[in-house]
């Protein structure tokens, strides 16, 4: 009854994203074409905004597709790391664009150009409409998923940058002011600017296994020596497959009198730290004696073994092994 409610939950909500991205796909396409026709520079910049919104968009529709395929022998994370390699690839193209705008813009603040100011202003209103209607369709899920949420406050800055377009249009209509086509650009351009070198700064902290952002491990390692029978933990690993998946390695360390049961233990930790800190991926050894070298440092990776010209293999091998109790959860 759970996985049906969830099943159809995550329907409802793909439909809204496919509402959504067909709005905003209508939106780029009629800013392209109307940024042409009008030469105006600030609504082709606010064009790159919304492709860089719509790339999100197809992102988090992405991520609840992806979501369903089952892990494979070759593949045990399954697909969910495409997600972040396309946040990469599109946040660097969109922050090449917006270096196209910028350069654009400082030559014609250096020579107006005559904009088509009353058309530009219809084109932009009709982008308004669009993203309030697409805003509107994922208002009603955007308070309890993270990933909705996220696509509905993009929506709210394209809604924001037509307004500048509008506003920008009246002034020119009534003034013939055309540098401030140019001036607009310019700021949009530095928004695109701020968002996609988020995008691309994500995406590498996350392809480089970092610490989640909003965790502190030391925080983590804490929650878990608050549990009944924990001593000490170490080795502990935090990073994040994806957008809505964090997880954890890590190796607890009970007293050699402890006679409890390992696996209630474990299953206490787990529920804490998805309680806590939304970590939902665990893998955790059970250990009776800190797993530290005789200096008391903690135990460090070890290395494959590397082939010499000669053909021997040396093996690297750094701090030592315990053995313990292994157990492995996804929630």
């Amino acid at each position: 009854m759970h996985a049906h409610a969830e099943t159809h939950l995550d329907q409802s909500i793909a439909g809204r994203f496919k509402f959504a991205i067909f709005l905003t796909a209508a939106t780029l396409i009629a800013e392209v074409i109307g940024g042409l026709w009008t030469n105006s520079l600030a609504l082709l910049s606010d064009a790159a905004h919304v492709f860089l919104d719509l790339f999100a968009l197809l992102l988090s529709l992405g991520a609840i597709k992806l979501s369903s395929y089952p892990a494979t022998d070759t593949r045990t994370f399954g697909w969910h790391r495409m997600e972040v390699f396309a946040s990469f690839i599109n946040g660097s193209t969109v922050f090449i664009i917006a270096l196209v705008i910028c350069y654009e813009a400082m030559g014609r603040i250096q020579h107006p150009e005559e904009v088509k100011s009353f058309p530009m202003m219809l084109i932009a209103l009709v982008g308004l409409a669009m993203n309030v209607f697409a805003a509107g369709a994922l208002h009603s899920h955007s308070h309890d998923d993270l990933n909705v949420h996220s696509a509905f406050l993009h929506m709210i800055g394209d809604a924001a940058a037509s307004v500048g377009v509008i506003a920008g249009g009246i002034i020119m209509y009534f003034t013939d002011w055309y540098l401030l086509d140019a001036i607009i650009s310019v700021g949009i351009g530095f928004v695109i600017f701020w968002g996609s070198w988020r995008v691309v700064r994500d995406s590498v902290h996350i392809l480089l296994e970092g610490v989640p952002r909003g965790l502190e491990i030391s925080k983590v390692a804490a929650a878990i020596r608050e549990v009944d029978g924990v001593e000490e933990v170490h080795h502990l690993n935090i990073w994040t497959i994806c957008s809505h998946i964090n997880a954890l390695s890590g190796h607890v360390v009970v007293p050699a009198s402890y006679r409890g049961d390992h696996s209630g233990l474990l299953r206490k930790i787990e529920e804490r730290l998805f309680e806590l800190f939304h970590i939902s991926h665990t893998t955790l050894q059970v250990e009776s004696t800190s797993c530290t070298t005789e200096t008391g440092h903690a135990k460090q990776f070890r290395h494959r073994p590397r082939f010499s010209s000669h053909g021997h293999a040396h093996a690297h091998r750094h701090g030592h092994s315990c053995s313990g109790d292994h157990h492995h959860h996804d929630y």
